[in-house]
C-alpha cells in the first residue's frame, strides 16, 4: 500500500459539504454536524456551495455568524461561479481540507448522532481502511442500499435475473466489514488514501464518481468499509416528472458505462448495457400492473442503459446554465 505524506494536516475531521440550490436541507445538514459532533475531535467545515441560485452561499454566511458554539469547528465557505460535477467538487475539498480523515456529504444528508465518531474508530481501527461509509436511511428513517459489489458482467446479469439486492448489495447486518464501494452522501475518507490515488475522477459528473474512487482505492491496496453504527438520513429527491428527471437518468447509465469502459472494457461494456436494458424492459412490463412504478419511467432507463450517449445530461445542462440540482 502506498504511503503518501499530506502536507498541512493539523485536525482530525473535516466535513465537507456539497450544495446545489439546496438552502434549507444545507441548513438542516450544518445543523445536524453541529449536533452530533463528537466531544473533543479537532475539526472543521467546508461547504462548497456549487454556484447556488438559491442565496445558499449567504444563508451559510448568515448561519456561521449566528453560531454560539464552534462545535464541528470553524466554517469555510467556497462559492463557485461556475456549476461543476460532483467528483470534481468533492476533490476540491479533499484537496483544501485540513484534516487527517475527510467526512464527504450531500446538502441533503443529515447525521445522526454518533455517526462521526462510528466512522472516525472504524477507520482509526483499522490502517489499511482508505474509506469509510455510513447506513443511509430515507426520509421516513427506514435503512436503504447503501454499499455495493462493483458492477460488472455479474452484478447485470444478477439485475437481469431480479437477484440485485441478494447477491450486489452489501449493507445491512450490525458488524462493521469490508465492502466494495459505499455511497458518498456520507462517506469518510482517509485524506492519505484520496492524494494517493488522486482524489476523484472528474469523468464523473456525478453518479459513479464515489464507485470509481473505491475501484481505484481497493487496486491500490485500500479497503472501504460499511459501518452500520454510523447513520444518517438522505433526503429523497428523486423526481416523478420524467420530462424534469430525464436528465438524471442520461447521466447516471452514460456514467455506469464510462466506468465499465475504463475498468472492464467495450465488451463488457456492451454486455452490461444488454442486460440492464433487458431488466429495466421488464421492469417496465411489470409496472403496467403495479400502482408505484411509472412505467414511462422505466421505459426511459431500458432506453438509455441501451444507448447511453443519446440525450441531454446534467452535465450538459449545467454547461448550458440551466437551473435545477442534481449536480452535486
Amino acid at each position: 500500500m502506498p504511503t503518501i505524506i499530506v502536507a498541512g494536516v493539523a485536525l482530525a475531521l473535516s466535513y465537507c459539504v456539497v450544495n446545489t440550490d439546496g438552502r434549507e436541507d444545507l441548513l438542516a445538514c450544518l445543523a445536524a454536524i453541529e449536533r452530533t459532533h463528537p466531544e473533543g475531535v479537532e475539526a472543521e467545515i467546508l461547504v462548497l456551495d456549487n454556484a447556488s441560485s438559491d442565496g445558499s452561499a449567504a444563508a451559510v454566511e448568515a448561519w456561521d455568524r449566528g453560531r454560539e458554539a464552534r462545535r464541528g469547528g470553524d466554517l469555510r465557505l467556497i462559492a463557485l461561479e461556475r456549476r461543476t460535477g460532483k467528483a470534481e467538487n468533492d476533490s476540491t475539498l479533499l484537496r483544501e481540507a485540513r484534516g487527517r480523515y475527510c467526512l464527504l456529504l450531500n446538502e441533503d444528508s443529515e447525521l445522526r448522532p454518533g455517526a462521526a465518531a462510528a466512522l472516525l474508530a472504524a477507520l482509526d481501527d483499522d490502517p489499511g481502511a482508505g474509506a469509510a461509509g455510513a447506513q443511509l436511511l430515507d426520509s421516513a428513517g427506514d435503512p436503504v442500499p447503501c454499499a455495493w459489489r462493483f458492477p460488472g458482467v455479474g452484478t447485470a446479469l444478477a439485475g437481469a435475473l431480479f437477484l440485485h439486492r441478494r447477491l450486489t448489495v452489501q449493507s445491512g447486518g450490525g458488524e462493521t466489514r469490508p465492502v466494495d464501494w459505499a455511497q458518498s452522501s456520507a462517506l469518510m475518507v482517509r485524506r492519505e488514501a484520496a492524494a494517493a490515488v488522486d482524489y476523484l475522477d472528474p469523468a464523473f459528473f456525478v453518479y459513479y464518481d464515489e464507485c470509481d474512487f473505491c475501484k481505484r482505492l481497493a487496486d491500490a491496496g485500500w479497503r472501504t468499509l460499511y459501518v452500520p453504527g454510523a447513520e444518517a438520513v438522505h433526503h429523497d429527491q428523486l423526481s416523478t416528472d420524467l420530462a424534469a428527471g430525464l436528465p438524471r437518468i442520461v447521466e447516471f447509465h452514460r456514467n455506469r458505462d464510462t466506468y465499465m469502459r475504463k475498468h472492464h472494457g467495450r465488451a463488457a461494456a456492451l454486455a452490461v448495457r444488454i442486460l440492464t436494458a433487458w431488466s429495466y424492459a421488464l421492469r417496465a412490463l411489470a409496472a403496467i400492473v403495479t400502482p408505484d412504478r411509472s412505467p414511462r419511467i422505466m421505459w426511459a432507463h431500458a432506453r438509455q442503459a441501451l444507448f447511453p450517449n443519446r440525450g441531454e445530461s446534467l452535465r450538459a445542462r449545467a454547461r448550458g446554465g440551466h437551473p435545477g440540482r442534481g449536480s452535486t
